[in-house]
Protein backbone atom coordinates (compact mmCIF):
# COMPACT_ATOMS: atom_id res chain seq x y z
CA UNK A 1 0.00 0.00 0.00
CA UNK A 2 0.71 3.65 -0.69
CA UNK A 3 1.91 5.51 2.67
CA UNK A 4 -1.16 7.70 2.97
CA UNK A 5 -3.66 4.63 2.21
CA UNK A 6 -6.28 5.58 4.69
CA UNK A 7 -6.09 8.74 4.71
CA UNK A 8 -9.04 11.22 3.45
CA UNK A 9 -8.20 14.62 2.11
CA UNK A 10 -10.92 17.68 1.43
CA UNK A 11 -9.31 19.99 -1.36
CA UNK A 12 -11.22 22.96 -1.33
CA UNK A 13 -8.74 24.44 -3.75
CA UNK A 14 -8.06 26.20 -6.75
CA UNK A 15 -5.94 26.78 -9.67
CA UNK A 16 -2.52 25.31 -8.91
CA UNK A 17 -0.67 25.39 -5.04
CA UNK A 18 -3.46 23.52 -3.20
CA UNK A 19 -4.50 21.42 -6.49
CA UNK A 20 -0.43 20.45 -6.46
CA UNK A 21 -0.29 19.68 -2.74
CA UNK A 22 -3.50 18.13 -3.16
CA UNK A 23 -2.47 15.23 -5.99
CA UNK A 24 0.84 14.68 -4.65
CA UNK A 25 -0.40 13.49 -1.28
CA UNK A 26 -3.46 11.46 -3.51
CA UNK A 27 -0.34 10.00 -5.58
CA UNK A 28 0.85 8.98 -2.34
CA UNK A 29 -2.40 6.80 -1.60
CA UNK A 30 -4.61 9.14 0.61
CA UNK A 31 -8.03 9.71 -0.89
CA UNK A 32 -8.38 13.13 -2.26
CA UNK A 33 -12.27 14.83 -2.53
CA UNK A 34 -11.76 17.93 -4.69
CA UNK A 35 -14.95 19.58 -3.31
CA UNK A 36 -15.94 21.79 -6.43
CA UNK A 37 -18.46 24.58 -7.28
CA UNK A 38 -21.20 22.74 -8.92
CA UNK A 39 -21.63 25.31 -12.23
CA UNK A 40 -17.88 25.18 -13.76
CA UNK A 41 -15.69 24.14 -10.90
CA UNK A 42 -12.12 24.93 -10.44
CA UNK A 43 -11.16 28.23 -12.42
CA UNK A 44 -9.08 26.06 -14.53
CA UNK A 45 -10.77 23.40 -16.17
CA UNK A 46 -12.23 26.54 -18.51
CA UNK A 47 -8.41 27.59 -18.77
CA UNK A 48 -7.26 26.77 -22.34
CA UNK A 49 -5.44 25.31 -24.43
CA UNK A 50 -7.67 22.04 -24.35
CA UNK A 51 -6.64 18.39 -24.56
CA UNK A 52 -9.54 17.14 -26.50
CA UNK A 53 -13.33 18.43 -25.87
CA UNK A 54 -13.48 20.43 -23.06
CA UNK A 55 -10.81 18.97 -21.01
CA UNK A 56 -8.34 21.49 -20.06
CA UNK A 57 -4.52 21.07 -20.47
CA UNK A 58 -3.85 23.11 -16.83
CA UNK A 59 -6.46 21.08 -15.24
CA UNK A 60 -4.88 17.60 -16.31
CA UNK A 61 -1.83 18.05 -14.67
CA UNK A 62 -3.07 19.47 -11.19
CA UNK A 63 -5.75 17.04 -10.70
CA UNK A 64 -5.15 13.59 -10.99
CA UNK A 65 -5.35 11.16 -8.01
CA UNK A 66 -8.28 12.46 -6.67
CA UNK A 67 -12.27 12.41 -7.00
CA UNK A 68 -14.40 15.43 -7.32
CA UNK A 69 -17.67 16.24 -5.33
CA UNK A 70 -19.98 19.36 -6.99
CA UNK A 71 -21.66 20.92 -3.72
CA UNK A 72 -22.78 24.28 -3.78
CA UNK A 73 -21.53 25.52 0.09
CA UNK A 74 -24.22 28.63 -0.33
CA UNK A 75 -26.81 26.92 0.18
CA UNK A 76 -27.81 24.89 3.50
CA UNK A 77 -27.83 21.43 1.79
CA UNK A 78 -24.40 21.71 0.53
CA UNK A 79 -23.25 23.59 4.37
CA UNK A 80 -24.96 20.14 5.73
CA UNK A 81 -22.98 17.89 3.16
CA UNK A 82 -19.41 19.40 3.66
CA UNK A 83 -19.78 19.64 7.14
CA UNK A 84 -20.59 15.54 7.22
CA UNK A 85 -18.34 15.11 4.64
CA UNK A 86 -15.48 17.02 7.27
CA UNK A 87 -16.45 14.54 9.87
CA UNK A 88 -15.06 11.74 8.15
CA UNK A 89 -11.74 13.67 6.85
CA UNK A 90 -8.39 13.60 8.35
CA UNK A 91 -7.23 16.79 6.47
CA UNK A 92 -8.61 20.08 4.70
CA UNK A 93 -7.09 21.86 2.58
CA UNK A 94 -8.50 25.22 1.04
CA UNK A 95 -7.23 28.25 -0.65
CA UNK A 96 -10.55 30.94 0.05
CA UNK A 97 -9.28 34.42 0.88
CA UNK A 98 -8.59 34.93 4.36
CA UNK A 99 -11.85 35.57 6.47
CA UNK A 100 -13.73 33.95 3.39
CA UNK A 101 -15.00 31.08 5.32
CA UNK A 102 -15.23 32.06 8.14
CA UNK A 103 -18.64 33.70 6.86
CA UNK A 104 -20.04 29.98 6.25
CA UNK A 105 -19.27 29.14 9.23
CA UNK A 106 -16.14 26.91 7.94
CA UNK A 107 -12.99 28.59 9.29
CA UNK A 108 -10.50 26.73 11.55
CA UNK A 109 -11.51 28.67 14.71
CA UNK A 110 -15.51 26.81 13.61
CA UNK A 111 -14.35 23.73 12.90
CA UNK A 112 -11.95 23.06 15.23
CA UNK A 113 -14.91 23.24 17.92
CA UNK A 114 -16.79 19.96 16.78
CA UNK A 115 -13.41 18.55 14.79
CA UNK A 116 -10.49 19.13 17.02
CA UNK A 117 -8.26 16.26 15.33
CA UNK A 118 -8.74 17.93 11.64
CA UNK A 119 -5.79 19.04 10.33
CA UNK A 120 -6.77 22.72 8.47
CA UNK A 121 -4.18 23.70 5.81
CA UNK A 122 -4.68 27.09 4.45
CA UNK A 123 -2.98 28.83 1.28
CA UNK A 124 -3.25 32.61 0.84
CA UNK A 125 -0.94 34.83 -1.31
CA UNK A 126 0.06 36.60 2.51
CA UNK A 127 -0.93 34.64 5.18
CA UNK A 128 -3.70 34.88 7.79
CA UNK A 129 -2.29 37.89 9.36
CA UNK A 130 -0.63 40.83 8.18
CA UNK A 131 -1.18 43.97 6.82
CA UNK A 132 -1.79 42.02 3.29
CA UNK A 133 -3.72 39.71 4.29
CA UNK A 134 -7.00 40.53 2.77
CA UNK A 135 -5.48 40.96 -0.51
CA UNK A 136 -5.87 38.47 -4.09
CA UNK A 137 -2.83 37.43 -5.59
CA UNK A 138 -1.61 35.47 -8.32
CA UNK A 139 1.91 33.68 -8.39
CA UNK A 140 2.92 36.33 -10.83
CA UNK A 141 2.62 38.91 -8.65
CA UNK A 142 4.30 37.52 -6.24
CA UNK A 143 7.16 36.94 -8.17
CA UNK A 144 7.59 40.74 -8.12
CA UNK A 145 6.72 41.15 -4.94
CA UNK A 146 9.30 38.89 -3.28
CA UNK A 147 12.35 39.78 -5.27
CA UNK A 148 12.50 37.12 -7.44
CA UNK A 149 11.74 39.24 -11.12
CA UNK A 150 14.54 41.72 -9.42
CA UNK A 151 17.28 38.61 -9.97
CA UNK A 152 15.69 37.64 -13.25
CA UNK A 153 16.96 38.40 -16.54
CA UNK A 154 19.07 40.23 -18.26
CA UNK A 155 21.46 43.21 -17.19
CA UNK A 156 20.43 45.41 -19.26
CA UNK A 157 16.55 44.63 -19.44
CA UNK A 158 13.78 45.14 -17.24
CA UNK A 159 12.86 42.41 -14.31
CA UNK A 160 11.60 38.96 -15.91
CA UNK A 161 8.98 36.84 -14.80
CA UNK A 162 9.80 32.89 -14.46
CA UNK A 163 7.91 30.81 -17.15
CA UNK A 164 6.74 28.94 -14.90
CA UNK A 165 4.42 29.44 -11.81
CA UNK A 166 7.19 28.73 -9.49
CA UNK A 167 5.47 30.37 -6.25
CA UNK A 168 2.75 28.51 -6.25
CA UNK A 169 4.74 25.22 -6.31
CA UNK A 170 6.80 26.08 -4.00
CA UNK A 171 3.86 27.06 -1.50
CA UNK A 172 2.36 23.57 -2.56
CA UNK A 173 5.33 21.65 -1.89
CA UNK A 174 5.39 23.44 1.95
CA UNK A 175 1.91 22.75 2.35
CA UNK A 176 2.54 19.05 2.00
CA UNK A 177 5.44 19.45 4.35
CA UNK A 178 3.10 21.10 7.07
CA UNK A 179 0.37 18.73 6.57
CA UNK A 180 2.92 15.67 7.07
CA UNK A 181 4.57 17.70 9.89
CA UNK A 182 0.93 17.89 11.63
CA UNK A 183 0.13 14.25 10.94
CA UNK A 184 2.92 13.45 12.76
CA UNK A 185 2.15 15.79 15.73
CA UNK A 186 -1.36 14.43 15.24
CA UNK A 187 -0.08 11.09 16.27
CA UNK A 188 1.52 12.17 19.59
CA UNK A 189 -0.87 14.56 21.01
CA UNK A 190 -4.27 13.60 19.13
CA UNK A 191 -4.96 17.08 18.13
CA UNK A 192 -5.20 18.54 14.64
CA UNK A 193 -3.77 22.29 13.92
CA UNK A 194 -3.59 25.27 11.08
CA UNK A 195 -1.22 24.44 8.21
CA UNK A 196 -0.71 28.34 7.69
CA UNK A 197 1.64 28.70 3.95
CA UNK A 198 1.68 31.91 2.20
CA UNK A 199 2.89 32.45 -1.47
CA UNK A 200 4.95 35.12 -0.01
CA UNK A 201 6.45 33.16 2.38
CA UNK A 202 7.04 30.22 0.33
CA UNK A 203 9.16 32.66 -2.59
CA UNK A 204 10.88 34.80 -0.08
CA UNK A 205 12.60 31.34 1.45
CA UNK A 206 14.11 30.79 -1.92
CA UNK A 207 15.55 34.05 -1.68
CA UNK A 208 18.29 32.47 0.64
CA UNK A 209 21.56 33.65 -1.63
CA UNK A 210 20.68 36.75 -2.12
CA UNK A 211 19.08 38.01 1.12
CA UNK A 212 21.91 36.72 2.65
CA UNK A 213 24.33 38.86 0.53
CA UNK A 214 22.13 41.86 1.53
CA UNK A 215 22.56 40.94 5.14
CA UNK A 216 26.09 40.61 5.15
CA UNK A 217 26.99 43.63 2.54
CA UNK A 218 24.11 45.97 2.27
CA UNK A 219 23.99 45.08 -1.67
CA UNK A 220 21.95 44.36 -4.10
CA UNK A 221 22.22 41.74 -6.61
CA UNK A 222 21.01 42.58 -9.52
CA UNK A 223 20.06 40.70 -12.69
CA UNK A 224 22.83 38.50 -14.34
CA UNK A 225 21.07 36.85 -17.44
CA UNK A 226 22.47 33.12 -17.68
CA UNK A 227 25.80 34.14 -15.29
CA UNK A 228 26.18 33.27 -12.24
CA UNK A 229 26.55 35.90 -9.51
CA UNK A 230 29.87 33.96 -7.47
CA UNK A 231 30.79 31.33 -10.12
CA UNK A 232 32.35 31.65 -13.54
CA UNK A 233 32.26 29.65 -15.52
CA UNK A 234 28.91 28.50 -14.54
CA UNK A 235 26.89 30.09 -17.73
CA UNK A 236 25.66 29.03 -21.08
CA UNK A 237 28.27 28.72 -23.74
CA UNK A 238 27.18 29.20 -27.38
CA UNK A 239 28.05 26.22 -29.76
CA UNK A 240 28.46 26.06 -33.59
CA UNK A 241 24.79 24.98 -33.25
CA UNK A 242 23.54 26.08 -30.01
CA UNK A 243 23.76 26.72 -26.38
CA UNK A 244 25.32 24.58 -23.70
CA UNK A 245 25.02 25.19 -19.79
CA UNK A 246 28.17 24.50 -17.55
CA UNK A 247 28.58 24.63 -14.21
CA UNK A 248 32.05 24.60 -13.36
CA UNK A 249 31.35 24.94 -9.17
CA UNK A 250 34.76 24.52 -7.96
CA UNK A 251 38.90 24.36 -8.56
CA UNK A 252 39.06 20.84 -9.30
CA UNK A 253 35.80 21.39 -11.57
CA UNK A 254 37.54 24.46 -13.67
CA UNK A 255 41.16 22.38 -14.01
CA UNK A 256 39.08 19.49 -15.76
CA UNK A 257 36.74 21.95 -17.74
CA UNK A 258 40.15 23.43 -18.92
CA UNK A 259 42.02 19.91 -20.03
CA UNK A 260 38.66 18.41 -21.03
CA UNK A 261 38.22 21.13 -23.98
CA UNK A 262 42.09 21.30 -24.38
CA UNK A 263 42.80 24.47 -23.28
CA UNK A 264 45.72 24.37 -20.78
CA UNK A 265 46.98 28.03 -21.18
CA UNK A 266 43.86 29.24 -19.18
CA UNK A 267 44.88 27.37 -16.16
CA UNK A 268 48.31 29.34 -15.88
CA UNK A 269 47.12 32.27 -16.70
CA UNK A 270 47.03 34.83 -13.73
CA UNK A 271 43.64 36.38 -14.55
CA UNK A 272 41.57 32.98 -14.31
CA UNK A 273 43.88 31.26 -11.78
CA UNK A 274 41.58 31.35 -9.09
CA UNK A 275 37.48 31.98 -8.83
CA UNK A 276 37.84 35.69 -7.40
CA UNK A 277 40.31 36.09 -10.16
CA UNK A 278 37.90 34.64 -13.10
CA UNK A 279 34.83 36.61 -11.75
CA UNK A 280 36.57 39.42 -11.86
CA UNK A 281 37.90 39.65 -15.49
CA UNK A 282 34.85 37.20 -16.44
CA UNK A 283 34.82 39.51 -20.17
CA UNK A 284 38.31 38.56 -20.93
CA UNK A 285 37.28 34.68 -19.93
CA UNK A 286 34.23 34.84 -21.98
CA UNK A 287 36.00 36.39 -24.87
CA UNK A 288 38.68 33.11 -24.75
CA UNK A 289 35.81 30.51 -24.73
CA UNK A 290 34.20 31.75 -27.05
CA UNK A 291 36.69 32.03 -29.62
CA UNK A 292 37.32 28.26 -28.58
CA UNK A 293 33.62 26.79 -28.29
CA UNK A 294 31.83 28.62 -30.91
CA UNK A 295 33.53 26.27 -33.45
CA UNK A 296 32.61 22.77 -31.81
CA UNK A 297 29.23 21.09 -31.76
CA UNK A 298 26.98 21.27 -28.44
CA UNK A 299 27.56 16.83 -28.32
CA UNK A 300 31.45 17.42 -29.01
CA UNK A 301 31.45 19.72 -25.96
CA UNK A 302 29.27 18.02 -23.84
CA UNK A 303 30.91 14.46 -24.77
CA UNK A 304 34.65 15.88 -23.77
CA UNK A 305 33.19 17.69 -20.28
CA UNK A 306 31.54 14.81 -19.43
CA UNK A 307 34.28 12.56 -19.85
CA UNK A 308 35.94 14.87 -17.29
CA UNK A 309 33.32 14.70 -15.53
CA UNK A 310 32.43 18.39 -15.68
CA UNK A 311 28.11 18.98 -14.83
CA UNK A 312 26.77 19.76 -18.22
CA UNK A 313 24.08 19.79 -20.25
CA UNK A 314 22.60 21.38 -23.62
CA UNK A 315 19.75 23.86 -23.05
CA UNK A 316 16.61 21.94 -24.73
CA UNK A 317 12.92 22.84 -25.70
CA UNK A 318 10.57 20.88 -23.30
CA UNK A 319 9.88 18.38 -25.96
CA UNK A 320 13.41 17.69 -25.89
CA UNK A 321 13.55 17.83 -21.94
CA UNK A 322 10.55 15.35 -21.96
CA UNK A 323 12.14 12.60 -24.28
CA UNK A 324 15.22 12.44 -22.58
CA UNK A 325 15.55 8.47 -21.53
CA UNK A 326 16.71 9.74 -17.69
CA UNK A 327 13.11 10.65 -17.07
CA UNK A 328 11.82 7.31 -18.78
CA UNK A 329 13.88 5.63 -16.62
CA UNK A 330 12.80 7.28 -13.56
CA UNK A 331 9.25 6.74 -14.57
CA UNK A 332 8.75 10.87 -15.26
CA UNK A 333 6.17 11.08 -17.72
CA UNK A 334 3.92 7.72 -17.12
CA UNK A 335 0.50 7.17 -19.44
CA UNK A 336 -2.61 7.37 -17.81
CA UNK A 337 -6.19 5.99 -19.30
CA UNK A 338 -8.49 8.85 -19.64
CA UNK A 339 -11.99 8.17 -20.15
CA UNK A 340 -12.92 10.97 -22.18
CA UNK A 341 -9.59 11.35 -23.65
CA UNK A 342 -8.05 7.65 -23.98
CA UNK A 343 -4.32 7.18 -23.35
CA UNK A 344 -2.68 10.29 -21.97
CA UNK A 345 0.74 10.72 -20.90
CA UNK A 346 1.41 13.14 -17.24
CA UNK A 347 4.15 14.08 -14.99
CA UNK A 348 5.03 11.49 -12.44
CA UNK A 349 5.61 12.30 -9.14
CA UNK A 350 9.20 13.00 -8.14
CA UNK A 351 9.15 11.42 -4.63
CA UNK A 352 10.44 7.94 -4.89
CA UNK A 353 9.61 5.54 -2.37
CA UNK A 354 11.31 2.39 -1.85
CA UNK A 355 8.70 -0.08 -0.35
CA UNK A 356 5.50 1.86 -0.75
CA UNK A 357 5.64 3.91 -4.01
CA UNK A 358 3.03 6.63 -5.55
CA UNK A 359 0.24 4.73 -7.48
CA UNK A 360 -1.03 7.13 -10.26
CA UNK A 361 -3.88 5.20 -11.54
CA UNK A 362 -6.36 7.74 -11.07
CA UNK A 363 -7.10 10.25 -14.25
CA UNK A 364 -8.44 13.63 -13.38
CA UNK A 365 -12.28 13.55 -12.57
CA UNK A 366 -14.50 15.00 -14.52
CA UNK A 367 -16.97 18.00 -12.58
CA UNK A 368 -18.96 16.04 -10.09
CA UNK A 369 -18.08 12.98 -10.67
CA UNK A 370 -18.03 11.35 -7.65
CA UNK A 371 -21.01 13.31 -5.85
CA UNK A 372 -23.32 10.30 -5.52
CA UNK A 373 -20.95 8.09 -4.53
CA UNK A 374 -19.64 10.28 -1.62
CA UNK A 375 -23.04 11.23 -0.66
CA UNK A 376 -24.56 7.80 -0.92
CA UNK A 377 -21.69 6.85 1.96
CA UNK A 378 -22.27 9.95 4.11
CA UNK A 379 -25.75 9.17 4.43
CA UNK A 380 -24.92 5.32 4.95
CA UNK A 381 -22.62 6.46 7.49
CA UNK A 382 -25.42 8.72 9.00
CA UNK A 383 -28.04 5.80 9.35
CA UNK A 384 -25.06 4.03 10.99
CA UNK A 385 -24.80 6.45 13.64
CA UNK A 386 -28.56 6.75 14.29
CA UNK A 387 -28.88 3.04 14.75
CA UNK A 388 -26.18 2.76 17.03
CA UNK A 389 -24.17 0.82 14.51
CA UNK A 390 -20.93 2.52 14.01
CA UNK A 391 -18.37 1.27 11.99
CA UNK A 392 -15.50 0.01 14.02
CA UNK A 393 -13.30 2.79 12.40
CA UNK A 394 -15.41 5.87 13.84
CA UNK A 395 -15.91 4.13 17.39
CA UNK A 396 -14.11 5.83 20.19
CA UNK A 397 -10.95 3.96 21.39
Amino acid sequence: MPPLHGLRVIDMTRVLAGPYCAMLLGDMGAEVIKVEEPTHGDDTRLWAPFAGGNVSTFFLGMNRSKKSVAIDLKSEAGAQTLRALLETADVLIENFRPGSLKKLGFDYASVQTWHPRLIFCSISGYGQQGPKRDLPVYDTVIQGEAGLMHVTGQRDAPPTRVGVAITDYLAGLYAMNGILLALRDRDESGLGQQVDIALLDSMTSAMSLPANVLFATGEELGREGNDHHSLTPYETIEASDGLVIVAAGNERLWHQFCQALDLPGLETDDRFRTNTDRMRHRPALKQRLAQRLSQMTRDEIIGRLRAHAVPCGEVRSLAEALGDPQLQARDMVPELAHPELGPIRALGNPIKLSRTPAVLDRPPPSLGEHTAEIEAELRERANARSTGDTPDEEREP
